[in-house]
């Protein structure tokens, strides 16, 4: 029967697109990347998604974040992304959590549950835990590097974490990962030389704060306030979303 997701099921067949509909991912942080992931796979026919951020858009995300628009300045970035999930799949099953994911909120979340887990924060700390409960639950993951400080999405690839380049994120993710014995992690990262992001105190959020009223995360608590554009994390998150659909569909 001819459907929204047609076109997909005469590159992919019937039973790939079963297996979509019946996936759940789970995909923590809902920004530049995250949003994007979600965007494709709920457009891919996924069924099911859970949420995890807990930001509120703010008027410097109109310039990367699919979610982040006038209309939108303000409001929980999980809601605007339910809503859009749902005005694209009104069967789609969607579950938004307000939370910071950390090692004091990991018990919230049955990682047996997820068909495949999307990391798409930018906390050490944060990227660390989903690894290891991930990969203790058996569930598929995939991660994504910096996508900050980057002009080049041609110089986006997929990699084992182990084999990755250049990237200071994944520097420092190899070298924790290591202590702790995992193995192996599909991630996406730039192989490009980070910008250096000007010193413009004029546009600096750092003295300018303009994040949304009730805001958890103050622009001026964050230790490094980066460059961004438009075509970068767009890409990275739509080569993780690939990544997802193919394993989903074809495993």
């Amino acid at each position: 029967m001819l459907n929204q997701f047609s076109r997909t099921q005469l590159l992919l067949g019937e039973e790939a697109m079963e297996r979509l509909k019946n996936a759940k991912v789970a995909i923590f942080g809902i920004g530049g990347v995250g949003g994007y992931v979600a965007e494709a796979l709920a457009r891919s026919g996924v069924g099911a998604f859970d949420l995890i951020d807990d930001d509120k858009i703010c008027l410097t995300n109109c310039n990367r974040q699919i979610i982040a628009t006038r209309k939108t300045l303000g409001q929980d970035k999980v809601d605007v992304m339910k809503e859009r999930i749902l005005d694209i799949d009104p069967q789609a099953q969607v579950v938004a959590h307000k939370c910071f994911y950390l090692p004091e909120t990991a018990d919230e979340f049955d990682f047996s549950a997820y068909s495949y887990v999307v990391d798409a924060v930018d906390t050490v700390t944060a990227k660390i835990e989903l690894v290891l409960r991930a990969q203790s639950a058996g569930t598929p993951i995939i991660s994504c590097m910096g996508a900050g400080n980057k002009l080049d999405p041609t110089k986006l690839q997929v990699a084992d974490i182990y084999t990755t380049s250049m990237c200071p994120l994944a520097k420092v993710m190899r070298r924790e990962l290591k202590k702790r014995g995992v193995k192996k992690l599909k991630v996406v990262y730039s192989t490009e030389k980070p910008v250096r992001p000007l010193q413009d105190l004029s546009i600096s959020c750092r003295s300018h704060c303009i994040c949304p009223a009730g805001a958890k995360r103050k622009c001026t608590q964050r230790r490094d306030i980066p460059g961004s554009v438009a075509f970068v994390p767009s890409v990275a998150g739509l080569i993780i979303a690939g990544e997802v659909l193919k394993d989903l569909a074809f495993p």
